[in-house]
């Protein structure tokens, strides 16, 4: 077969009645002889993703561990398993629904807890959405465009940063995909079944990461009532059924937490009270529009001078451009864009149910729907999320390559009849394949330019990739403008020279990702990068000068003369060349000798290193990640752990995950996430700690920040005040068990 001729292969015969508005031109015969090629093109691509997703994957050990600490309470509980909770005494949950725990918690039941136990089920999503967006995109634009979209999934730096770390993402892009291909399934013969499942889909894609899963559902609604081959009405009550299943896959999780008696459960993290209802309407849900979380550390954003959270920099049009996500996501976000516009005409004044159009909405809308809530939203926002525009971006440059390389060929004009008029062809169709070949080199153009603005904000990691990839670029748009007039096997050439052109930088960034270990809450994908966060943490490794905590004071160091306050050891800077786990290629709060107490804690509530924290503690306090304890501390709270419920308390869940992971027991995780969450309040800690449940309490971590409970602060001045210290390896320990009758 041609090589010119691969772009032109068709997707299966369709199933079900005869769509009529299917043009005979824009789609030629079934496939035939491309089906040769295909499958193992495919199974070339899945093999590719799955070791490009799982190649040194345990290098990232628990990845994010305030899930990882929920994983293993949940392989160990089915308690919480089901509830989500940090620990196995359930004393409080993550702040997020816990379908993604569940299938890391049965892998570690099955195989131990270990990161790869942990880590594979993310991996093995991620081969499986590169499968499914192949699937839903191949069966109304052919082969190529299904591998090209799957392609681009798989090598977009922040999808391989996502399928291999162990936040609720992975899992969510499964989904929402999986719905994807179930609403093309009911557009084709307006099947019942099939919506309905799209509507399940989603559901479960709530119970991973709550109201984002329901951005998508105006887009499968829409798509499904204008495109799908049946009655007006009958599509309306179709989706009234596809409505209820979200409701019910969604809902019945919501219904019982909110049902069982709060005595009787874990505390819902993230909430001010204790209600699933409250995080997902407010800190999940709205909060993440407006910017109003309670107990959110959304409430910094105002006092760093930026539109959004404190990790997230400003809000607007060109947020998934700017210095911290565009690296992320926006490779190929240009070309997504201009692709969906030229396809668009290419599909016209179609019938309501062309598929190419239908199409073309399903992904533009995924990709403009999600991409401006991003771009605008005034709460938290961490250029990670930016995943969920990856499947959108993939399938529109497979479409809409595809379709416009298929409008470089002149259509014959239908020959006249011997008692006819001569046909007339029309402007347009004369001028069609010199426009289509424009836009695919202009798109090329574009492409390598961004590309090589990205990698230019990286100047020092392998600085002649940039230029390789902008005169490879270059080349190959002057190659398709030259296809016009030259034979038609340069056109293949041309092709070839582009696309490598055009992955190149996102690929070289992926495969960076992939050789990075990544630890934290907020990890990033790629090289640091001038204007944006690395590969986590501040940009250049430092807090932002000046920024303040409630209760008064800022970040050691203002940021503007570089001033650090000595590490915990002796040593002036930050600890490890200031690097950290929470801040890869940036810098966490260093320890302090001796210290300093944490600003807005009075009298207790620690930052790690200040008042007794040491210098073992996380990033950014303790917030974004783990503390790895000594030996010898680990070997304090193993002490008589099978007489406690909970062999310590600490503030915050990353500090206590830390503990917790180490030791292996329960470890209670006051405040929850920012140690604001009145979880547990001041007097069922005493009663706690009179039962004597609890043995020890760690001094260090978690901050107060956008309002939220003073629970955190009450606790940790009581413990301070009552409890005899000691201090192991430079971290302030209090055991609970002594004077607790007295209490």
């Amino acid at each position: 077969m041609d090589q010119t001729d691969i772009l032109s292969t068709t997707p299966a015969e369709p199933v079900g009645p005869p769509d009529p508005s299917t043009r005979p031109e824009e789609h030629p015969p079934p496939e035939g002889r491309a089906a040769a090629w295909t499958r193992p093109a495919l199974l070339a691509l899945l093999l590719g993703t799955g070791l490009l997703y799982l190649w040194g994957l345990g290098a990232s050990g628990w990845a994010n561990s305030f899930y990882a600490a929920a994983v293993q309470a949940g392989s160990v509980s089915g308690k919480a398993f089901f509830y989500g909770s940090s620990d196995a005494a359930n004393s409080i949950t993550v702040d997020k629904t816990p379908a993604s725990l569940w299938l890391m918690a049965l892998s570690v039941r099955i195989f131990g807890l270990n990161s790869w136990a942990m880590l594979v089920p993310q991996a093995l999503c991620g081969v499986a959405s590169v499968g499914v967006l192949y699937a839903s995109v191949k069966r109304w634009y052919g082969p190529v465009a299904g591998l090209i979209a799957g392609a681009v999934l798989a090598v977009t730096p922040v999808a391989t940063l996502m399928f291999r770390f162990n936040n609720p993402d992975a899992l969510l892009v499964l989904l929402l995909l999986g719905g994807a291909y179930a609403t093309v399934r009911a557009v084709e013969t307006a099947g019942t079944r099939w919506i309905v499942l799209a509507g399940v889909l989603v559901g479960f894609g709530f119970l991973t990461k709550m109201l984002q899963a329901f951005l998508l559902v105006p887009v499968f609604a829409g798509v499904y009532l204008l495109a799908a081959p049946t009655g007006l009405w009958r599509r309306v009550w179709q989706l009234l059924l596809a409505g209820l299943a979200v409701v019910v896959s969604a809902g019945w999780w919501v219904a019982v937490v909110e049902l069982v008696p709060a005595s009787a459960r874990p505390y819902v993290g993230g909430s001010q009270h204790n209600s699933i209802l409250e995080l997902t309407l407010g800190y999940n849900g709205l909060g993440r529009i407006t910017g109003d979380e309670v107990g959110s550390v959304g409430g910094v954003a105002g006092r760093m001078g930026g539109g959004g959270g404190p990790f997230s920099g400003r809000t607007g049009l060109l947020r998934m451009f700017d210095g911290e996500v565009g690296g992320q996501i926006s490779w190929l976000l240009p070309a997504a864009l201009i692709l969906l516009v030229a396809g668009l005409l290419v599909a016209g004044r179609a019938a309501r149910t062309d598929r190419t159009r239908a199409g073309l909405l399903l992904w533009g809308g995924w990709l403009l729907v999600t991409g401006l809530i991003f771009s605008f939203m005034s709460g938290i926002f961490h250029a990670y999320y930016t995943v969920a525009l990856a499947p959108a971006v993939g399938a529109l440059v497979g479409i809409g390559v595809t379709l416009l390389w298929r409008q470089r060929r002149p259509r014959p004009a239908p020959a006249a009849g011997a008692h006819e008029e001569p046909v007339v062809v029309s402007r347009w169709q004369r001028w069609r394949p010199l426009a289509a070949t424009a836009t695919l080199a202009a798109t090329l153009a574009i492409t390598v330019w961004w590309a090589w603005t990205l990698l230019g904000r990286s100047p020092d990691w392998y600085p002649w990739l940039r230029w390789a990839v902008l005169v490879a670029g270059l080349l190959g748009a002057a190659l398709l403008l030259s296809t016009v007039r030259l034979p038609r096997w340069l056109g293949a050439v041309a092709l070839g020279v582009g696309a490598a052109a055009a992955l190149a930088g996102p690929a070289a960034y992926a495969a960076q990702t992939a050789a990075t270990p990544h630890t934290g809450s907020i990890p990033s994908a790629g090289p640091a990068v001038a204007g944006g966060f690395g590969r986590g943490g501040f940009p250049g490794g430092r807090p932002p000068g000046g920024m303040a905590f409630p209760g008064g004071g800022q970040f050691p160091g203002d940021g503007r003369n570089g001033a650090q306050p000595p590490c915990g050891d002796g040593r002036d800077g930050n600890q490890d060349g200031g690097r950290s786990p929470g801040f890869p290629g940036g810098g966490q709060v260093p320890g302090a000798r001796g210290g300093g107490q944490a600003p807005g804690f009075p009298g207790g509530g620690q930052l790690p290193g200040f008042p007794g924290g040491g210098r073992e503690g996380g990033g950014m306090g303790g917030l974004l990640d783990a503390r790895e304890p000594s030996a010898a501390l680990r070997e304090l709270l193993k002490r008589d752990s099978d007489d406690y419920t909970w062999v310590a308390a600490t503030i915050g869940s990353n500090n206590a995950s830390g503990y917790q992971l180490a030791t292996g027991d329960p470890v209670m995780p006051i405040g929850g996430f920012n140690g604001s969450d009145p979880s547990p309040t001041l007097a069922q800690f005493q009663r706690y700690v009179a039962e004597r449940k609890i043995h020890y309490f760690v001094g260090g971590g978690g901050f107060r920040a956008n309002g939220g409970s003073s629970a955190s602060q009450e606790i940790s001045t009581w413990v301070a005040e009552t409890f005899p210290t000691q201090t192991v390896d430079g971290v302030t320990v209090y055991d609970l068990s002594t004077g607790a009758d007295e209490s």
